[in-house]
């Protein structure tokens, strides 16, 4: 399985991109918008990559980000929607706009990517509104570790504790982690900061051992009248 490619840029089409690999050229079906957000021909260029296998063809699909790429698998699990349609889908709306559209039961948002008709949208909406907050939760802890990764950290020589540290609450750490990525992600999908955090909170009351989807999907439940 070829999950991601980087090399030089050496052509590009209205769909599609030829990625030279240390003399191997790779094409690559893009979305519109990704297309547009690609540098120049000669540039290097990075993209990860999902294989679609059928009986006379092979397809490389490219993303820019790995949250992207676990949307574009969602999608096509709809009956009905191909590698192309999600495309389309993610060209228009985006990862975050699809995660907004789908959480909100906004099928409008899904009907305007080209080829999608309204019961189409519709079905992406059904099929997807429960499994949305589990893709939800991998883009927040994602999102931290691309952060984490880009940030310089300097070490500084620090002494030796002469005491044995207090033992931690890895439990109450991990519930303290679920919280925070939850509320992260209802903010991104445009709450307030403030009804976000009340109806995590309330959620994370009721059922301390709620892992970040379960927390973000009873949420929106509530959020969902307002």
């Amino acid at each position: 399985m070829i999950g991601k490619i980087s090399g030089r840029l050496d052509w590009r089409g209205s769909d599609h991109v030829l990625i030279d690999v240390r003399g191997v050229g790779y094409i690559v079906y893009v979305s519109d918008r990704t297309l547009s957000a690609l540098p120049g021909v000669g540039e290097a260029v990075s993209l990860y990559t999902e294989l679609m296998v059928r009986e006379d063809l092979l397809q490389l699909f490219g993303f820019p980000t790995m949250l992207e790429k676990e949307w574009h698998k969602l999608l096509t699990t709809v009956q009905g929607v191909g590698a192309k349609a999600a495309m389309a889908i993610l060209g228009t709306l985006g990862a975050e706009g699809v995660a907004r559209a789908i959480t909100l039961g906004d099928a409008k948002a899904v009907q305007s990517a080209p080829g999608v008709g309204p019961k189409l949208a519709q079905r992406v909406i059904l099929e997807l509104k429960s499994k949305a907050p589990s893709v939800m939760a991998a883009g927040v802890r994602l999102s931290s570790r691309a952060e984490a990764d880009d940030s310089v950290i300097e070490e500084v020589p620090v002494a030796r504790p002469t005491r044995k540290p207090p033992k931690v609450d890895e439990a109450a750490v991990q519930r303290a982690a679920f919280t925070a990525d939850a509320l992260s992600a209802l903010i991104n999908l445009g709450y307030g900061q403030g009804d976000a955090a009340q109806a995590v909170a309330t959620i994370a009351g009721e059922e301390p051992e709620a892992d970040t989807a379960a927390l973000i999907r009873k949420a929106l439940k509530l959020l969902a009248p307002r």
